[in-house]
């Protein structure tokens, strides 16, 4: 039987989801600890490193959107491929905070060209009926990446956060090029369709049978108009006020302020991406049946209740709780996030529509390590800061709720 050519993209969008969340996303908090042990430098200024990402996201959204709707995203995939695993090799080599902020804009660069923006892209066009789903599977490489994180401490713990930097940039390349370029363009320029389903036999039309209504196909300034938009980005940006606070704090407040070693911080992240493997199988039964915004609304009160597991831990089964609440509301709503987009807008000008859309999440993607270190910084803890963000994630489950299809 042959296998659509579509979930082959699937899985090798799924293993460079991997390489960045094991190497980057969610293993970034290591190198804040290590950083700021051994280094001397801030919190807040090395939270900045993972606010360049973001920062870069948002500012070439828009362009790069519009590349990938006349293009494709297929040549900027390989591109930052190439870009990320450099951008770890100069990581290797820094001494200075000007070298380490350097460093990471390249990484950051590389990122933002083969990461979820343009993969999301990609696999949204070779699927409408199981997109939910096929965005879920894409998922898990971001959930998967998450195990790779004790490995990534156990590396600095026995050969240097630089020895560690170097190797990650070689996987990065050798590893991830091949997977690239399994990523194409457009399922009608390969003699494939949508979903991988045959094609509909033309028909006679029955004239007494009512007008189908047409699809519609909003084009990105349409859809800059409707009040959808800017719900579902405000409520993706408070989503991921959480996210980014977590994976570029949680590692440090459980070693300085809950006494647990590097390896056992390690070790709970790990423990999210069980919850999020959850999620996402849920995500996978659900997401096609279900209203996904309602959905996105519970998740967001999950995140805050975690979060708040995680800010008041007094034992190890609070911090369980955390790791699993936050991991499902991760992995069962990240997915949505562009799934509700195609719905609500079509394909016609997806990549600028998410570009855009990026230029307003970017908000929780820069302050939530930023609310949650400057805080830390200040008043010599994470609580306040902590405390401050799962209060917004609370406050975003309306954003949803109220982000209705527009007509």
């Amino acid at each position: 039987m042959k296998i659509f050519y579509g979930w082959k993209m699937v899985a090798a969008g799924c293993g460079l989801q991997f390489l960045q969340a094991g190497l980057l996303h969610q293993g970034f908090g290591i190198y804040l600890a290590v950083l700021n042990q051994e280094l001397g430098w801030s919190k807040t200024a090395l939270a900045g490193g993972a606010t360049l990402q973001p920062m870069e996201a948002a500012a070439l959204g828009p362009a790069l959107g519009w590349l990938m709707d006349r293009f494709g995203p297929q040549g900027m995939i390989r591109l930052g491929i190439v870009l990320f695993g450099l951008g770890f090799m100069l990581l290797s080599q820094i001494n200075s905070l000007t070298g380490f902020y350097a460093a990471f804009l390249v990484i950051a660069l590389g990122s933002s060209l083969c990461g979820f923006f343009p993969l999301n892209v990609a696999i949204i066009h070779w699927f409408e009926r199981r997109r939910a789903r096929a965005l879920s599977s894409l998922s898990l490489g971001l959930a998967l990446g998450g195990l790779f994180v004790p490995v990534v401490a156990w590396s600095m713990h026995t050969w240097g956060w630089r020895t560690t930097a170097f190797a990650s940039g070689v996987l990065v390349i050798v590893l991830g090029f091949p997977l690239a370029r399994v990523i194409r363009r457009r399922p009608q320029d390969h003699g494939e369709t949508v979903d991988g389903l045959p094609a509909a036999p033309p028909t006679d039309p029955d004239p007494a049978a009512p007008p189908v209504p047409a699809r519609r196909e909003f084009t990105a300034r349409e859809a800059l108009r409707t009040p959808a938009f800017w719900l579902l980005s405000l409520g993706h940006g408070f989503a991921l006020l959480v996210v980014f606070a977590v994976n570029v704090n949680a590692i440090t407040y459980m070693k300085e302020g809950l006494g647990y070693t590097l390896e056992q911080a390690a070790l709970v992240i790990s423990l999210v991406t069980v919850g999020q493997l959850c999620g996402i199988m849920t995500g996978w039964g659900i997401g096609d049946r279900f209203e996904k915004r309602r959905i996105a609304a519970v998740c967001m009160l999950m995140h805050a209740t975690g979060l708040l597991m995680l800010t008041y831990a007094t034992n190890v089964a609070m911090l369980v709780a955390f790791a699993l609440l936050h991991g499902t509301a991760w992995g069962l709503r990240g997915p949505f996030m562009q799934a509700i987009r195609a719905d609500y807008f079509g394909l016609r000008s997806i990549g600028m529509i998410l570009g855009l859309s990026s230029m307003i999440i970017v908000i929780g993607q820069i302050g939530g390590p930023l609310i949650a270190a400057g805080l830390a910084d200040v008043t010599g803890s994470y609580r306040p800061g902590f405390t401050v963000i799962a209060v917004l994630a609370g406050m975003g489950s309306l954003f949803f709720l109220l982000a209705r299809r527009p007509t």
